[in-house]
Formats: structure tokens, sequence, C-alpha cells
């Protein structure tokens, strides 16, 4: 750096320090003792942003891990299942990420509380799975939800009805962190608040911010105690993310010395994976490498999925001791991913995110484990939902399975038009479900209706144009078929 800028970089961190200290003189001791830690953790990110210009990686150096270094789940499987599987049980916590809203998908609230199968929200499947998990075994396994300030009220409500089911709940806050202004570097909130004027100056500071809150709300310690010894940490949105035997039994059954810290379930990529996380070789350590680090002209090679057959699915094993470890010493070194945001009113921010996958670079003996696709069944959109609402899948004690009467393992690739982006829309426009078992492709757009027990098959697509309209009728098989132009069917 030359002195120049060593100068401005020390200018905007000791304005950054007298903005934030500013805003913590507007709230209450209680919340100014908990926005003091958030802050520390805020101007540590703050800090290192500053310095780094450029990529986080060079092109160059990145290998593609070593064959060892991901492992196919198959020799997982292998080792069988532990001799006392209560007491391994009893050893693991699970985390679920609780932090996003359903906004993508047109709903208030919690991403969570969106029912998905049978009247069942995301966080009722969890807890289903867990209790069924610690009733067939015997084991006391609990749920912590890392909830943001967007979702800590409505998330609490909801749980007083699982206050008589089978699993202990626990949750914790992520950090909340300022938006700042692009062109200045400093906080757009005037104060602490989160209304008016201030609704928009905070946001949660990414998936990887789990650490430092973890440890910082003093659960970790409390879960130590209890002899915990790994948590099993996966999105809420992936109802593929269940409790694996053969991976834990892995984990916790190799010697202390060689103890694997941290395990990143990956899996093969296909066409509609090519912006996911990868795993990569870089300065001898395993490293995970998403898109927003890749130079723009190394892009399509990112993309490719000869060079990168896997992605990460975000279903990671942890260590908690070496958790605890690495934040006492602070050498927790996560990339920082810029996302830049417009508001509202027009104004240009920043903000500052870490993700989780992105520490396993600090772990010891961290691997990656190749698994089955069933693993990530990730609900981001109306098409996912109408894949999980299907036949396609059966429900057992929360966990969706493939029917067996699907000839595929693969999922059918679903496209839905923006008609049907919003939930409370797509569901007007199924009078039930369609039978999907032999469905390879739907595309829909336009203003489309389906009548009951309508069966597709092969692949389907069905266009409206503009101004027209087309009801499906009841009971129609649509089987490689492309139906356009206008087709109204109206009751008598």
């Amino acid at each position: 750096m030359t002195e120049f800028e060593q100068k401005l970089r020390q200018q905007h961190e000791e304005s950054m320090h007298a903005e934030l200290e500013a805003l913590l003189a507007t709230a209450g001791r209680a919340e100014a003792e908990v926005s003091r830690k958030d802050f520390s953790g805020f101007k540590n990110l703050f800090h290192r942003f500053l310095q780094v210009k450029g990529p986080s990686v060079e092109w160059a150096k990145i290998n593609r891990p070593p064959e060892d270094s991901i492992q196919p789940y198959e020799k997982i499987k292998a080792k069988g299942l532990p001799n006392n599987i209560t007491e391994t049980l009893n050893k693991l916590v699970v985390v679920k990420l609780n932090g996003g809203l359903g906004t993508s998908m047109g709903c208030k609230g919690p991403k969570s509380l969106i029912s998905v199968r049978n009247e069942n929200t995301f966080l009722d499947l969890t807890v289903q799975q867990i209790e069924h998990l610690n009733k067939t075994y015997n084991a006391d396994v609990p749920l912590v939800l890392m909830n943001s300030f967007n979702t800590d009220e409505d998330t609490k409500k909801i749980l007083q009805k699982y206050s008589h089911h089978r699993v202990k709940i626990h949750t914790f806050n992520q950090s909340r962190y300022p938006r700042i202004n692009k062109e200045s570097l400093l906080p757009i909130a005037t104060n602490m608040g989160m209304t008016g004027e201030n609704a928009e100056a905070w946001y949660p500071p990414g998936h990887g911010d789990i650490y430092a809150s973890f440890h910082n709300s003093g659960l970790l310690d409390n879960l130590l105690a209890e002899g915990r010894e790994y948590m099993f940490v996966s999105n809420i949105d992936n109802l593929g993310a269940t409790v694996d035997l053969f991976i834990l039994h892995h984990l916790i059954c190799q010697p202390a010395d060689k103890r694997c810290e941290f395990i990143m379930e990956v899996t093969d990529k296909t066409r509609a994976d090519v912006k996911g996380g990868t795993l990569i070789q870089y300065e001898d350590h395993l490293r995970l490498l998403e898109i927003a680090q890749v130079p723009k002209a190394h892009v399509d090679e990112f993309k490719s999925v000869t060079k990168f057959k896997i992605f990460n699915t975000n279903n990671l094993w942890i260590s908690l001791s070496a958790i605890k470890r690495l934040q006492e010493r602070n050498s927790m070194d996560l990339e920082i991913i810029v996302n830049p945001k417009t508001l509202d009113g027009g104004l240009n921010v920043i903000q500052l995110e870490t993700a989780v996958g992105a520490a396993i670079k600090s772990f010891n003996n961290a691997m990656g484990v190749n698994v089955p696709r069933s693993r990530f069944l990730p609900v981001k959109t109306s098409s996912d939902l109408l894949l999980v609402m299907s036949n396609l899948y059966s429900l057992d004690a929360g966990s969706l399975t493939m029917s067996k009467k699907r000839e595929f393992l693969t999922t059918p690739h679903v496209k839905l038009g923006s008609s049907f982006t919003k939930v409370q829309d797509f569901l007007t426009r199924f009078e039930n479900i369609p039978d999907m078992l032999e469905l390879d492709h739907l595309t829909v757009s336009g203003d489309v209706t389906f009548g009951k027990n309508v069966s597709l098959k092969g692949t389907v697509i069905i266009i409206a144009n503009h101004g027209d309209r087309i009801d499906i009728p009841a009971g129609a098989m649509l089987e490689n078929k492309i139906v356009s132009g206008n087709l109204r069917i109206l009751d008598h």
C-alpha cells in the first residue's frame, strides 16, 4: 500500500469507529452490550475489507483437490454404523440456518414458516426428523436455530407449539451489522433503531457469522459442557439435509490425534448448479471457492462441469471444540463477500458478508464427502415447491424420499413463469398437484391453471401468450406435448 492509501485507510477506520460509538450511545444498556460485540466483529471485517483489493484468489494457484480429500459417500458408508448409536447421537447437535425471510417467494415472515408439504412447514419437518431420531434410538439430539433480527421474534412465538415434542430447541441470534454507504463507507443508520428511516440500515452478515455469534451467545460452551462434540449445520430450506449416521460415525470413530474437524458434503454438479461454490486445493489447504471470488475472465471456466465437478451443498459437520479454539485465537479467516445493494430510495450501499463453508481452510484434517444428490433438496422457488409437494416424493417422519415408483433417480427440470412466483398465486393455479412420476421437463409461462388429477409425462411445455389464458382440464394427461394459444374452461 502506498503511504496515501495507508492514511486513507486509517482515516476510514477512525471515522467508522467514531460513527459506531455514536450509534451505540443511542441504545439502552442491554442492547448496547450485545451490539458492542456485533460491532467488534464488524470492525474486524471492515478492516480486512479495506486491506484486500482485487480478487481474493490468484487463479494460477488453484488446483483440483487431491483424490483422498474428497471421499465418496459409499466409502464412508462401508464403515458401517456405530456400535452404540445412542451414545454417538448424544455427541451431536443439529443446527439450522434460520435467518432468511420468505420474500423471494412472496411470503411475509421467516421462510422456515412456509408450508411445504401436507400443511407442514420447513420447521415442522425439521422438528419431526429430530424427534423421530430421538425416539428411535432413545437419544437426546438438540435442535439449534440460528435466527436473525428479521426472524427471531416470529420464530420464538411458533416454538411454543413444540414444547411437548421430544426435542430440546435452543436459539441464538446472528449479528446485526450496519449497511454502509458505497461512497462514504460510513453507516447509513442514524441510531440503533430498526424502524422508520433505519428500517433498511441493518443486515444479518451471511451464515459465516455462525462461528462468532454461536460462541458469543454462550450456547457453544453450554453444549460442550453437555459432552457434545460435533454440529451438523445446514440451510433450513434444504429438505435433503437429514442426520446421516454413517458420516457421524466416521467422525466420532477416528483417533483423537487424527480427528477430522470439518466435513463438507458436496455433490456432483448438473447444469442447474453451475453457480454453486466448489472445493479447490489452494496453498496446501482445501478451500471453498465461490463464484463471487472468481475473476471475470475465469467465470466460464468456474462454471464448467469438467474442471470443477462438484459443488457445496452447505451441509457441514463441524467440531465444536475446534470452533471454540479458533474463535478464542481469533484465527478464523473467512473471505469477505461484498454484496452491493440499491435501497428503495436509490441509495447505493454495501453489505460485508461471509459464508460458513469458507472456514474449511482453518480446520484440521478437513475433507469433503461426495454425497448422493438426494441430500441436496433446496426449496428456493415455487418450481422447487412444486417438486416437493408432488408424488415424486413420499414423506416419512419429516424426511422426504424419492418415490420408489419413479424409474429415474434424477428430479425433473421444472421452470414455472412469473405468474407462479408467489406461493399464494402458485397455490391458486393448481386444484391439486399433478402426477409427475414420469415427468422429465416442465416449462410453464403466462396465465395457466391446472384442474384436478392432471398427469404430466416426458417433456411438457405450456405457453400462454400475453392476454391469453390456458386452463388445463381436470383429468388431462399430457405426454411430450407443447400447449399454446388460448383455452378457457369456465363454470356454466
